[in-house]
């Protein structure tokens, strides 16, 4: 009877840990102006495979190859990686997703000098656009 106590406290409290830790993650506020950027390429065929093999370099290790956040270093992160099929956060503007994943923050790294032709990025966009549900 103890053992059963003791495990539903545990229990108890590590939900309550997971659930503080989401609770706690502050918003992403990304600035007006890239709230309103545009996506200055086009997303065809090339660059949307520039996107994906890029996305396969950069971001697959934690967002995982379909976005949804279950990549192999995705468990080291504290944050929450999202995924990126919802519609939640499908219907962030480009340039929102562009400021996130290139400026970064906390877990997320920053990209301007790892990709810095600002256009893969953008195509990286659109490739993350084709993980919609």
């Amino acid at each position: 009877m103890k053992t059963v106590k003791f495990l539903m406290i545990i229990g108890i409290v590590g939900f309550g840990l997971l659930s503080f830790n989401k609770i706690t993650q502050e918003e992403w506020k990304v600035p007006e102006k890239y709230e309103k950027m545009k996506n200055p390429t086009e997303a065809n065929e090339g660059n949307l495979a520039i996107g994906k093999t890029l996305y396969a370099k950069h971001c697959k290790s934690c967002h995982g190859k379909t976005g949804l956040g279950d990549g192999p270093k995705g468990e080291d992160v504290d944050g929450d990686l999202g995924d990126f099929s919802t519609k939640e956060f499908q219907t962030q503007s480009d340039g929102a997703l562009f400021y996130k994943s290139y400026f970064g923050r906390n877990d997320m790294p920053n990209y301007e000098k790892k990709i810095p032709n600002k256009n893969d990025m953008w195509n990286i966009i659109h490739f993350i656009r084709t993980l919609e549900k």
